[in-house]
């Protein structure tokens, strides 16, 4: 058991080497734990060994893929059912756009222009369509947006995104054979019964020290996860819209979300993170770099075109469409799952997924910083005071601003 200690302290301290600088850089930490990830594998397998991170362990593995599915879990009770039926029209033209214009594009710049085969080409059209939720949201927090229509509705539309890729990932890539049949059907049955079975079973039995909500989540996304690998699909792909069809109960618990973050973000993401920085071959993209580059043109590039005249059309002035485009061109957590889940079942080499990921790094990052600098939209944001204190210490803005409409 040395080593299993040794191999966690190891870990736990790339990501609290790697909290400091999302906090010295004012970066997204999950960011910060890939970038580590990479140097750390760069740095330590050259002077010690590429198998030192042990990043093939079992257990590693285990809590990696528990971070993926509680993260994606969480993207998905984001989502505000009462602002999502408000703003639907706008969150999924929006979100449409901001998937199709990249998945279509990338996939042809990886075919036409790099002559990747088909399959790869339409994985890196999958992990390249994607828009990052834990950017966003981390945005959409620091600014407080995330008390406001506007957030709420970017929020709607990244859903609307990632949805697509899930489902994209799922039905390209996923064998339909009679184990698919039998996981839809099992889905559907737990899609429509788990909004109408949670809340009374948290009323009758939560509320205790035994932390049940909590046992009761993970459960169903375990369950439900091994029924995905069972069927040869993956297992972040029903815990998404497990989050989805409870957003309307878990998302609006804070209490219960804040300990699930305390979770995931303490002890499950940093392993996930670090694991996918750790693939990245630094001398594999500085050999080649042409496919990192085109991507990232082709995806930032396709984005504008397709989420701005959309943006534009529902009255958005120019600066706040132009932010929601960058907030939309960003990519991190499905981007990764994508290229990490081409990556192990054989359908990208290691140099194309050093290539994506690096891409779906550098996305989370330019346009970001592009967007809170040249275009922050001011005039959305909470005015001073108007906001509450919840019962729960949690910030509530009881006025916020419609999307496109200034004074």
């Amino acid at each position: 058991m040395t080593g299993v200690w040794a191999l966690a302290a190891l870990w736990l301290g790339l990501a609290l080497v790697a909290s400091l600088l999302s906090i010295w850089f004012r970066i997204s930490t999950a960011l910060s734990e890939i970038v580590v990830g990479t140097i750390a594998q760069l740095i330590i397998g050259a002077a010690v060994g590429s198998a030192i991170l042990g990043t093939d362990e079992s257990w590693v593995k285990f809590l990696s893929g528990i971070g993926a599915i509680v993260l994606t879990f969480l993207a998905g009770a984001e989502l505000d059912p009462v602002v999502f039926k408000l703003k639907w029209k706008e969150a999924v033209s929006v979100g449409l756009a901001s998937f199709f214009f990249p998945f279509i594009g990338c996939a042809a710049a990886a075919y036409y222009l790099l002559g990747w085969e088909v399959m790869p080409s339409w994985l890196a059209g999958v992990a390249m369509s994607t828009t990052s939720v834990a950017v966003v949201y981390a945005v959409m927090i620091e600014f407080g947006f995330n008390t406001t229509e506007y957030g709420k509705t970017i929020l709607a539309a990244c859903f609307i995104t990632d949805l697509g890729t899930v489902v994209a990932l799922g039905l390209i890539f996923a064998p339909f054979t009679m184990k698919t049949l039998i996981f839809l059907g099992v889905g559907v049955v737990v899609f429509v019964v788990l909004p109408w079975l949670t809340p009374r079973f948290f009323r009758l039995y939560g509320n205790r020290p035994s932390e049940l909500e909590t046992k009761f989540l993970l459960f169903c996304l375990f369950g439900m996860g091994a029924l995905a690998a069972w069927a040869d699909s993956e297992a972040v792909l029903p815990a998404y819209l497990i989050g989805m069809v409870l957003a309307g109960t878990v998302g609006k618990d804070h209490a219960l979300v804040r300990r699930l973050r305390t979770l995931t973000f303490g002890l499950l993401t940093p392993f996930y993170f670090i694991r996918a920085g750790s693939f990245v071959s630094i001398p594999a993209l500085i050999a080649a770099p042409a496919a990192f580059l085109l991507f990232l043109v082709v995806k930032v590039g396709t984005k504008i075109v397709g989420v701005y005249p959309v943006t534009r059309f529902f009255g958005s002035p120019n600066k706040e469409a132009m932010y929601t485009t960058l907030l939309m061109s960003t990519g991190l957590t499905f981007g990764t799952i994508s290229s990490l889940f081409g990556l192990s079942h054989g359908i990208i080499s290691q140099g194309q997924y050093s290539a994506l990921v690096a891409t779906v790094i550098a996305s989370a990052v330019i346009p970001t910083v592009i967007a809170n600098a040249f275009y922050l939209p001011r005039h959305l944001l909470p005015q001073p005071g108007s906001e509450k204190i919840s019962a729960d210490n949690e910030i509530v803005a009881p006025h916020s601003r419609v999307p496109g409409k200034t004074k």
